[in-house]
């Protein structure tokens, strides 16, 4: 089987993206994590990604003319490391048109919500403030609609309260293991 390699989106923290890098370098993922894409300079990801031997292209959306620019950019770099699935952890930029046509059908994202509900960047906080008693986390193809391309994954989680933290930290569990779990089964597929 010949190995299939990955890229890994993230603008924040990057707990979503240790995860799939451990799990990748452990074997339980059978993909080689080729790079890490952030589009925040000062992010922790990048650290994160340099103390697990990560290569990471670190770029400014300001420093390029366009969305086109920089996407152009990425592909160049992805298609060089023959990246075969793009996965989104907390990048918080919408895909555009340059990236998608390129890697139709191959790019993923985890969102906060049981999708279609509470898509964007505020879902916890929408369904909180809407009284939801039941959370989830959804894994999705990516398309030109926003958290719009078909669900791949879905698991749901009950909470009543009201702190929108800990919904986060209730979901974050839950993100690593379904979003580790997801990507095995779909480079499986590839």
């Amino acid at each position: 089987m010949i190995m299939k390699n990955i890229a890994v989106f993230a603008s924040g923290t990057g707990s979503n993206f240790v995860a799939i890098a451990k799990a990748c370098q452990s074997g339980v993922i059978p993909a080689r994590l080729a790079v890490m894409v952030c589009d925040k300079p000062g992010a922790a990801v990048i650290e994160r990604a340099k103390e697990l031997g990560i290569d990471t292209f670190v770029f400014s959306p300001k420093d390029y003319a366009s969305k086109a620019a920089y996407e152009q950019e990425i592909v160049k770099l992805l298609e060089a490391k023959k990246i075969d699935l793009v996965c989104l952890a907390g990048y918080m930029r919408i895909v555009g048109e340059t990236l998608l046509q390129a890697y139709e059908g191959r790019i993923i994202n985890i969102h906060p919500s049981l999708l279609p509900s509470f898509k964007g960047a505020h879902a916890v906080e929408d369904a909180l403030a809407y009284g939801v008693k039941v959370y989830g986390i959804t894994i999705h193809w990516v398309n030109a609609d926003l958290d719009g391309g078909r669900i791949i994954a879905q698991r749901a989680f009950p909470y009543e309260g009201s702190d929108a933290g800990e919904v986060h930290r209730i979901g974050q569990k839950i993100e690593h293991e379904l979003y580790v779990e997801t990507i095995k089964k779909l480079l499986c597929e590839l």
